[in-house]
């Protein structure tokens, strides 16, 4: 893959907002020249972002929408296999990941050993070099906000899919031995951000073809763990290392739900830990009791409004659509995503659900792959 530069300055500074030296007729032909799916800058790496059975692992830049349709650089990394390509190219793996933070040190692609994120990145790199070994490409998109400009708007589906088709275009613009056959992959986070992609569907990029999606113990219900918090209720401690991301995601995405407002002076810390640690070491931050999270009079209803738009429950799905889940996982609970499959088939969409036993909320991404690798070669006619 070659460098390709035009268009990451100007975009830094729509993203930033440097009207002071910029005009505003400037800043529109900027944007007009920024297509979804431009590849903006590429380099090979190796270390532990390289996965080591491909023939060569890229780390780029490229151009994504954010939910309101303005663009933003995203960053990731490629894969490229070992083995020649196929008649019509390399099918594709969009890998969604799980929850990191909302901090740019908990980007994937900047993962190192002993980093904020290894251990996690590391677990996943084992599923996907088996998906690079067997002859797929597989692109791991960071999301908005996670190593380049701006903030991440944690768990918001429309960009969280933005991105994960977006590095599909920038990558077949980029090496001509990629074929226009996906499929969206992604874990807890990414497992939404999966839902979301199958239920965009082609309208985002028509020129690709999603064969299917696979979501492992995908979130959902962020708005009742909000509820839950605002009862008090009892045990909702347990997912207060993902509340801090879940505010500040949500004030990324729209900056008039501002959490500073709801919040009681206990819990201020939280947030501010949330702004720079990534998940693991705000599991060890020592938890604020859930009747002192949010202040007694905070209006939480324009965040619970929101918080609702972004459950995939909700969608409908245009692609085959594969759901996995283990009972032995203590994240995302077996029955919150019994209770998705249900809501999903409900409203008329029909899913390939699997369910494992022992596997804990990572584990089961390794649990799954077997029958994923199957979902997906079925797909594509083998």
């Amino acid at each position: 893959m070659k460098s390709i530069h035009a268009g990451v300055l100007a975009l830094a500074v729509l993203i930033a907002g440097t009207a002071c030296s910029t005009s505003k007729s400037d800043d529109a032909a900027g944007a007009a020249e920024l297509r979804p799916g431009e590849l903006l800058t590429s380099r090979t790496v190796d270390g532990s972002v390289a996965l080591p059975s491909a023939a060569r692992t890229e780390l780029v830049t490229y151009v994504s929408q954010d939910a309101a349709g303005k663009p933003v650089v995203v960053s990731g990394t490629v894969a490229i296999p070992r083995t020649p390509p196929p008649s019509g190219g390399y099918p594709v793996i969009s890998w969604a990941h799980g929850t990191t933070g909302v901090a740019d040190g908990c980007a994937p692609s900047a993962d190192f050993p002993g980093g904020p994120t290894h251990d996690y990145v590391a677990e996943m790199d084992t599923s996907l070099n088996d998906w690079v070994a067997k002859g797929y490409v597989v692109a791991s998109t960071d999301y908005e906000g996670l190593g380049t400009p701006g903030i991440h708007p944690y768990i918001n589906g429309v960009t969280e899919a933005n991105a994960v088709t977006d590095i599909v275009r920038a990558v077949r613009h980029a090496d001509s031995s990629v074929g226009s056959t996906w499929f969206a992959i992604g874990h807890s986070q990414g497992g939404q951000a999966a839902l979301f992609t199958a239920a965009q569907g082609p309208k985002h990029a028509p020129e690709l073809h999603l064969a299917g999606a696979v979501a492992v113990a995908p979130g959902s219900g962020f708005d009742q763990v909000v509820r839950y918090f605002a009862a008090g209720t009892p045990g909702a401690e347990v997912a207060e290392p993902f509340l801090p991301l879940i505010l500040l995601g949500a004030q990324a995405a729209d900056p008039a739900l501002d959490p500073s407002r709801w919040v009681t002076p206990d819990a201020q810390p939280l947030l501010s830990a949330g702004k720079v640690d990534c998940i693991d070491a705000l599991r060890k931050v020592t938890p604020v009791p859930a009747d002192r999270i949010f202040r007694t009079d905070a209006d939480l209803g324009p965040l619970t409004t929101y918080l609702a738009q972004q459950d995939p429950g909700k969608l409908h799905l245009s692609v085959p659509t594969m759901l996995a889940q283990s009972a032995g996982d203590a994240v995302v609970s077996k029955a919150s995503t019994d209770l998705l499959v249900k809501t999903l088939r409900d409203n008329g969409n029909t899913l390939d659900y699997r369910e494992y036993q022992g596997a804990d909320h990572r584990g089961t991404v390794g649990a799954s792959l077997q029958d994923a690798e199957s979902f997906v070669a079925r797909a594509l006619g083998h």
